[in-house]
């Protein structure tokens, strides 16, 4: 009974997990645009990637002088000689007395065996090419934050766009679910008047096709929105099937936008024209410094501390000896060198080789600079006509909505005095939302095209931002 008891209780413990899973799962999250750009920032993968790429090149440009700092280096050697090797003096002893002294031919102690040698070595290099390295780090740390901030524009003009176009979406879809209940309620009325003979079987049959044909795009438009929604939520970093819900409306703000003017005040504030300029800056610093590594000579300056112990009482019990300066002597030495690479000057070397690729490769970003100032020109001006194209179709769409309306307004006093049908008044309906639709699908058009020419030219052109959701 008690191990039942367990059971049924584990059951219970794992049920209530289990729907508290589904249930965060199936958890709606609603979102205006505002939120959905600020959770993006915090929990987007790239943008988290990007910041660790900023803080390596941070830290990078910190310690650039680095490159300054000697070589120290500390050892220490205890050695056992295996064979015995007379030394100097040994062998001038043996000569001077004409060899009543015989030369020792093997090691008196275990302990005459060993010998000791520590070593302290200090190396410091110096050449001027160091500090094109330090402004190479330093230039690479500014490229790196034109690239952060790039990205962060990037993402929150991605989440913006795909917030509106999944409104609008959304919007889409409602009209093609209100078109498809029309084309079933025909049906079913055509079935009716089939049976009481009011209409031939051709009649049914066309708006049975009808409906059957209207249904795989409703259901496509649907699927579409569902994977739209999660491409949605892995942007701004929320688990993918998490159940979105947008708040908002699309509402863009008009600015009066000429080509020229926003040429010359806004041109050079380009994030892509300034990371390019950039990139030819290291290069001139590369290049520099590869120069100067080349015509000027490298500096070297070595000092080393080697004391060695050769006692009387052997390496082994050094410490017997270690107040006798005699036993003790530096084998260290200090040492300041000049050393030119004459290979590196030859014309055919590598070096100079590479000196021509550097100078190649600036030719070629420098023709870049200039395509891409010639781009810049293009997509103004491309933006700038599609920002005054969908402000005149969104003038002229209001047009048709008023119109479509005024027509819906006229059927609805008609079906309510029994003189139209309710289908003729969901259709009525129905042409009154697809004007509402297109006006909005301009709406779209407008606010997208205003957000490119605000990234081009790096710059916000409307008083409070981007044109947001309101809620």
């Amino acid at each position: 009974m008690k191990k039942l008891l367990v059971a049924f209780s584990l059951t219970l413990f794992i049920s209530a997990g289990f729907a508290q899973e589904q249930k965060e799962k199936t958890e709606t999250v609603t979102l205006t645009i505002d939120q959905a750009v600020e959770y993006a920032l915090k929990n987007s993968r790239t943008l988290k990637s990007n910041d660790i790429d900023l803080e390596i090149k941070k830290r990078a440009s910190a310690v650039s002088w680095n490159v300054f700092l000697p070589t120290v280096q500390a050892t220490g050697t205890m050695s056992r000689s295996n064979d015995f090797t007379p030394g100097t003096a040994d062998i001038i002893a043996s000569a001077m007395s004409n060899g009543a002294v015989p030369l020792p031919t093997d090691y008196d102690k275990e302990e005459d065996r060993w010998s000791t040698v520590g070593n302290v070595s200090i190396s410091w290099n110096f050449s001027l090419a160091y500090f094109g390295q330090i402004k190479a780090a330093k230039a690479a740390y500014e490229g790196q934050k034109i690239t952060w901030e790039q990205s962060q524009k990037e993402t929150i003009t991605n989440v913006k766009k795909l917030f509106y176009a999944l409104f609008l979406q959304q919007e889409n879809l409602k009209i093609q679910k209100s078109t498809l209940e029309n084309a079933r309620r025909r049906m079913i009325q055509a079935e009716a008047n089939f049976k009481n003979g009011l209409i031939p079987e051709i009649k049914l049959l066309q708006t049975q096709v009808n409906y059957e044909n209207t249904k795989p795009n409703v259901d496509s438009a649907e699927q579409t929105l569902n994977q739209q929604f999660d491409t949605f939520a892995f942007l701004i970093g929320l688990p993918v099937g998490t159940k979105i819900e947008l708040s908002g409306s699309i509402e863009p703000t008009y600015i009066e936008a000429d080509t020229e003017e926003l040429l010359a005040k806004y041109s050079d504030r380009d994030l892509s024209i300034k990371s390019l300029e950039n990139n030819i800056k290291t290069i001139k610093i590369g290049l520099q410094a590869l120069d100067l590594s080349t015509w000027t000579p490298a500096l070297v300056l070595n000092y080393g501390w080697q004391p060695v112990y050769m006692g009387s009482d052997g390496a082994f019990h050094f410490y017997k000896g270690l107040g006798k300066d005699d036993d003790w002597f530096d084998n260290g030495n200090l040492s300041l060198t000049l050393a030119w690479n004459v290979t590196n000057m030859l014309p055919w070397s590598s070096n100079r080789q590479q000196a021509k690729d550097y100078r190649q490769n600036l030719a070629k970003l420098e023709i870049s600079l200039e395509m891409l100032k010639e781009n810049q020109k293009v997509q103004v001006r491309k933006a700038v006509d599609t920002l005054n194209q969908a402000k005149q179709q969104i003038e002229n769409m209001e047009r048709s909505v008023q119109l479509a309306q005024k027509a819906y307004d006229m059927q609805l006093r008609s079906y309510q005095s029994g003189t139209t049908e309710l289908l003729d008044l969901r259709d009525s309906e129905n042409s009154l939302n697809q004007a509402k639709l297109g006006q909005l699908n301009q709406k779209y058009q407008y606010i997208s095209a205003l957000m490119d020419l605000e990234n081009t030219l790096n710059v916000t052109l409307t008083g409070s931002g981007n044109s947001t959701a309101k809620n």
